[in-house]
């Protein structure tokens, strides 16, 4: 039987543990989000991306050049493009090259490492619910940015809790911590009295 296509078709059947560990990863796979993200990736990057057959593989396939993400990512900056140069190639090392490029922006954009899929995530079809996970973060980035580059439904994507930050002056600092200090408990009129430390060691 020939093999269809690329990635996870290519590989030998998984044996034992790795199979389990395989089968687990893969129910992670979101097939409603791989539409939701389909959906948003040809709104953002516009129609030359076309759209993949469904379905896990197709979603790889699609996705597994690095061509479509780095145009994803470029369509997200609203200045300087981060990856330069996309081009399609048939070579795997030339594929993986652009995949890292597109992860190297998404981690410049503000995707955490603790989201971000490694290479072979995606393209030896290892774990692609964490290149679904990378992908949702950016999303939810774009939206909480909302730096006019975003293109889709803003509901697609959770709003990320931005960082609060707030100036004191010295005096509130100041005030602050002798709020703490109270807050500890005051020693005015303490003593130990009655208090006992430990018990005496018994041996039995």
């Amino acid at each position: 039987m020939a093999a269809k296509g690329t990635g996870m078709a290519n590989k030998g059947p998984s044996y034992g543990m790795s199979r389990q560990v395989q089968e687990k990863i893969d129910s992670k796979y979101d097939v409603e989000l791989e539409q939701l993200l389909v959906e948003w990736i040809s709104l953002q990057c516009g129609s030359g991306v076309g759209k993949p057959e469904a379905g896990k593989l197709g979603f790889q396939t699609w996705l597994k050049d690095g061509c479509v993400l780095s145009e994803l990512i470029n369509s997200l900056f609203p200045g300087d493009k981060p990856v330069k140069k996309i081009q399609s190639s048939s070579m795997a090392f030339k594929q993986m090259e652009q995949i890292s490029q597109f992860l190297n922006a998404a981690e410049k954009y503000g995707v955490t490492k603790t989201d971000m899929f490694q290479t072979v995530d995606l393209w030896e079809g290892k774990d692609l619910a964490a290149v679904q996970r990378t992908l949702s973060a950016l999303g939810s980035l774009a939206v909480t940015k909302n730096e006019g580059t975003y293109r889709g439904d803003p509901n697609w994507f959770f709003k990320k809790s931005q960082e609060n930050k707030r100036d004191f002056s010295d005096d509130q600092l100041k005030a602050g911590k002798n709020v703490i200090g109270l807050q500890m408990g005051s020693n005015k009129g303490a003593s130990q009295e009655g208090m006992s430390y430990g018990r005496p060691r018994q041996i039995l």
